[in-house]
């Protein structure tokens, strides 16, 4: 095995990892767990103590 093998094993595993990736994040299952974290930076918080609202 030479280094030009371990270049392309890399290639496709990186592919692998990506493509499962994708597919878990983009999973109907996950859509309501994913959609609830996306409305919390939106949600409001009790301000810190000494935090100053103008």
């Amino acid at each position: 095995m030479d280094v030009n093998d371990l270049r392309s094993l890399v290639t496709l595993v990186s592919l692998a990892t990506f493509a499962g990736i994708c597919t878990w994040a983009w999973a109907k299952r996950n859509r309501d767990r994913f959609d609830e974290a996306a409305q919390i930076p939106f949600i409001a918080a009790e301000p810190a103590e000494g935090a100053r609202h103008e």
